[in-house]
């Protein structure tokens, strides 16, 4: 429909750039992408941000919430609202964000988009007029889903004129460009060769790129208010690129904008190289890892038999094969990862709250 991705590509997993997404058929990485679609004579750029549907992988939402004005509620027409649906409702709807529900897969032998409609309208209050029924897979009413996002999802509340504020939603560590930081402009523009200075870490920066998604990075002369894209400034050390920090222009500061809640952990379970001597660089492969995925908790920790180690946090059992593929995948690290466990606290007869 809109030209964004090629004909040979339809049908693959364009958003699921990781192996370890390719491999299991889901995504556990939020992605960007904009895409240009004319609507009644009018050309609109829409920021689209696909986010995992997992529960494991809830952190993932409520971050790029932040970065929106809308959402699309995807149900699947055959098995209709899950635990995770009704949660991510409720993010969506406390942030005030408007909410469009699409009901996907009608094209499946056992869908039942009338049942899944009742269900929407029972648990969240949306009439069934408002439910757009689809088949992603055949391109059914797809546009239609593309319309309402134009009628429904008001434009971002932000001026080009104001100074620059621009929120770090998302960032990844390249191995030849440092850190590349993913950005929501919340006003003012950018543009290579401004001076930045990260409300976080006080450090001031020059910027070397920035530019869109498609999802496919494609530098661009400038970024405006209102905007996702993703931004290069010379970043080496992980620590420099917090998720929630605010980048502003070189004397030109602003009340930073709200960060995102730390992720609570669920799950906890040690990790040791399986050879001492990889100490520094399983090390160096965590804090570059937990840079793309900040939900997860780092805690020194040391074993008579395993040696020296972390205490990793993690949001769920799934969270936690995830993150233990990608370091094999992405970082060819082997490690010894000891059983998960969870947390118990107890009350003693004096009162006493103990862990």
């Amino acid at each position: 429909i809109l030209g964004t991705i090629a004909k040979t590509d339809r049908n693959k997993q364009v958003l699921d750039k990781l192996q370890v997404e390719r491999e299991r058929g889901i995504t556990v990485k939020a992605q960007s992408a904009s895409l240009f679609y004319g609507h009644e004579g009018v050309n609109y750029l829409l920021n689209l941000i696909d986010t995992p549907g997992h529960v494991d992988f809830s952190y993932e939402v409520s971050r790029s919430l932040s970065a929106c004005q809308g959402v699309i509620l995807v149900v699947d027409a055959n098995e209709g609202i899950q635990a995770q649906t009704v949660a991510n409702f409720y993010l969506a709807f406390e942030a005030q964000l408007a909410i469009i529900p699409v009901i996907n897969k009608i094209d499946l032998k056992n869908a039942d988009p009338e049942r899944v409609e009742k269900q929407i309208e029972k648990l969240f209050d949306i009439p069934v007029e408002e439910c757009v029924r689809i088949s992603a897979k055949q391109g059914t009413n797809v546009e239609k889903v593309l319309q309402k996002v134009i009628e429904k999802i008001p434009p971002p509340h932000c001026n080009t004129a104001d100074p620059l504020k621009a929120l770090v939603f998302d960032s990844t560590f390249d191995h030849y460009r440092g850190v590349i930081a993913n950005i929501a402009l919340f006003g003012g523009e950018v543009q290579k060769g401004h001076k930045i200075v990260s409300a976080h870490t006080k450090k001031r920066y020059e910027v070397n790129e920035v530019g869109i998604l498609t999802p496919n990075e494609q530098p661009t002369h400038k970024l405006y208010a209102g905007q996702v894209g993703y931004l290069i400034a010379g970043m080496k050390e992980v620590t420099e690129a917090q998720i929630g920090d605010t980048l502003f222009l070189y004397k030109q500061p602003v009340e930073p904008l709200p960060g995102f809640k730390s992720a609570k952990p669920m799950v906890f379970a040690g990790m040791y190289p399986v050879d001492q001597t990889e100490y520094n660089n399983l090390k160096s492969a965590l804090e570059r890892l937990t840079l793309n995925d900040s939900s997860v908790t780092v805690h020194r920790d040391s074993s008579l038999a395993l040696g020296a180690g972390w205490r990793l946090g993690f949001l769920g059992l799934l969270h936690m094969e995830v993150f233990n593929q990608r370091l094999e995948q992405e970082y060819n690290m082997s490690v010894i990862l000891t059983a998960p466990t969870v947390p118990y606290k107890a009350i003693l007869s004096s009162a006493k709250l103990i862990k």
